[in-house]
């Protein structure tokens, strides 16, 4: 349950990541550090890997800079997407 809303989480922010940053919840405990490994394992070094390439492909063109730069923003939240939220970056060091 708790990958299936983090998938999600990170649909959200790459279908637009503009805008918006994303940063640690103070909330997480040791369950989302748990989560973060078993996802790091099975999706998120691929994913990371996936956006990692994308975003040198896109910056090889003049055009396509902005979104090679928002493919990068996306490396973080693959890599370990629990225990993060995605805030606005008016205010990056937002709590809850």
């Amino acid at each position: 349950m708790p990958w299936g809303i983090a998938s999600f989480r990170i649909a959200s922010f790459a279908l637009w990541p503009f805008g918006r940053t994303t940063v640690e919840r103070r909330d997480a405990g040791a369950g989302s550090l748990l989560g973060n490994v078993i996802w790091f394992v099975f999706a998120g070094w691929w994913l990371a890997l996936g956006h990692i390439v994308t975003g040198i492909a896109l910056c090889v063109t003049i055009i396509g800079i902005p979104l090679g730069i928002a493919n990068f923003k996306l490396v973080p939240i693959s890599l370990m997407p629990l225990g993060r939220e995605i805030v606005p970056t008016d205010r990056p060091f937002a709590t809850r």
